[in-house]
């Protein structure tokens, strides 16, 4: 499965900059995994510099697109992906390692 058809099955819209940062930054992570460890001292800085923004506004804009996939989208298709009913919303870190691990997975 690729990153935007992955995105966009969760229920998260191509309308929300959180989408765009989102696979973006899913993007860099398939290119190389050490992002995965460093998510908000590299990560985040990247995705700001390619989008020319903030690193806390891509933070706060990733974190919406969670909420939108928590709160509206396909929370079944989340379980299915994280392999395990999760038990409160997963912070952005969290999230950004189960899709992942399930792209690296389907690959």
């Amino acid at each position: 499965m690729d990153i935007t058809k992955l995105i966009t099955s969760l229920g998260i819209r191509s309308t929300l900059k959180g989408y765009r940062y989102l696979k973006y930054g899913l993007e860099l992570c398939m290119k190389d995994e050490d992002y995965l460890l460093a998510v908000y001292k590299e990560l985040y800085p990247d995705i700001a510099a390619h989008f020319d923004t903030t690193q806390d506004g891509v933070e706060h804009c990733i974190r919406t697109a969670v909420c939108n996939c928590w709160y509206k989208g396909n929370r079944k298709l989340l379980y299915k992906i994280a392999g395990y009913e999760l038990l409160q919303r997963p912070t952005n870190s969290e999230f950004i390692d189960i899709l992942y691990h399930y792209l690296n997975m389907s690959i």
